[in-house]
């Protein structure tokens, strides 16, 4: 088989952990008799720096073109003091949007290699945490209308609007109890319909929509609870599902609590579009071109990218493994680091990962 991947590198950190993930990913396609052809594209800061905008037309052109998109990171404080209407984030949003990515899945899965590095208490850590963050990403307050700043009484005043339409939280809420489905059958959905009215719409639809999930447990918790619980006791959950702005955060805390927001992917789909795949976390513009970054994140963002857009579950579970081995091993990058281990840059840990795949 032979797929086409759009691969847009970024800013700070971005070039340097997107290049291992690509050696990783050509490794496996030899192993397993796949083919990959990759453009290259803009967005961010680097397309900013280049043509005045983060994200070019060429750059929407080539991501609907390709079969999957590999994203390393964007933004840094050399573009914070811009017009906001064409900072770097505004690429990323702006690319969910032109390729109809409604729905971004977050695993967050503590690797027990890793277990020493979690901020939580052993006996919560020894009850497991394996959660899946299933977050509407083209709706909500980030996208709602009317948006701004104006004069109001003789003061600025900053407003967004929080919008959603019943499709929009049906879809959703489809893409969640399918997760949960493939997992363990349960799904959480967090809203604040105690406060908000489009939480309760939110709830609404989302109790519509269990009625084809019989099979799936579905509970439902308001959104401070949710954060409250996530580091209380996270095996309660299998997958949660909520919208944008809840998700975002969410997801981030669910990142953290499993030792190092640099080990998580994400895969961002759509109904048909071809989807978008990154590490969680940021540019890292602090440690940019010092090989210190761990790419292992952007790594395993290949291994969804296998599994939820080509099929190729093997491959996916191949490029898993290796990366569990190279930590069974021993080897860390600097922000998983702890005593005992052994210290590797981000080209040795994309080589370690490489070598384990032959």
């Amino acid at each position: 088989m032979r797929y086409t991947i759009c691969v847009m590198p970024g800013d700070g950190i971005g070039p340097e952990i997107v290049a291992e993930a690509m050696k990783v990913l050509e490794t496996v396609g030899g192993k397993y008799g796949l083919e990959f052809a990759f453009t290259e594209a803009l967005i961010g800061g680097a397309a900013i720096d280049a043509t005045g905008g983060p994200l070019p037309e060429a750059t929407v052109a080539a991501c609907r073109a390709a079969d999957a998109v590999l994203l390393g990171a964007v933004g840094g404080p050399k573009w914070d003091t811009i017009d906001p209407a064409i900072r770097p984030e505004k690429g990323l949003l702006g690319i969910r949007k032109a390729l109809g990515l409604f729905a971004n899945l977050r695993p967050a899965r503590l690797f027990p290699e890793l277990a020493a590095a979690c901020c939580l208490r052993p006996d919560i850590v020894g009850k497991g945490l394996d959660v899946m963050v299933v977050r509407e990403l083209t709706g909500g307050a980030y996208f709602g209308e009317p948006r701004g700043i104006e004069e109001r009484g003789g003061e600025k005043v900053g407003f967004n609007t929080m919008v959603y339409a019943e499709h929009e939280v049906a879809r959703i809420a489809k893409v969640g109890f399918e997760t949960a489905r493939k997992r363990r059958g349960k799904l959480c959905s967090v809203d604040k319909a105690n406060v908000l009215d489009v939480s309760r719409l939110w709830r609404a639809v989302v109790l519509e929509v269990a009625k084809d999930y019989p099979d799936v447990e579905l509970s439902h918790m308001y959104v401070d609870n949710a954060a409250m619980q996530l580091v209380r006791d996270p095996s309660q959950f299998d997958v949660i599902v909520t919208e944008n702005l809840f998700g975002d955060i969410l997801s981030d805390e669910a990142a953290v609590i499993t030792g190092s927001i640099g080990m998580l992917p994400s895969a961002s789909l759509g109904a048909a579009n071809p989807g978008l795949y990154e590490p969680i976390h940021g540019s890292a513009p602090d440690i940019a071109g010092q090989d210190k970054a761990n790419p292992l994140a952007t790594i395993l963002s290949l291994a969804m990218m296998l599994k939820h857009s080509f099929n190729e579950t093997k491959a996916a579970e191949a490029i898993e493994a290796a990366c569990a081995t190279v930590l069974a091993e021993g080897y860390r990058t600097g922000d998983i680091m702890e005593p005992g281990k052994t210290l590797v840059g981000c080209k040795a840990m994309g080589e370690l990962v490489v070598a384990r795949l032959g």
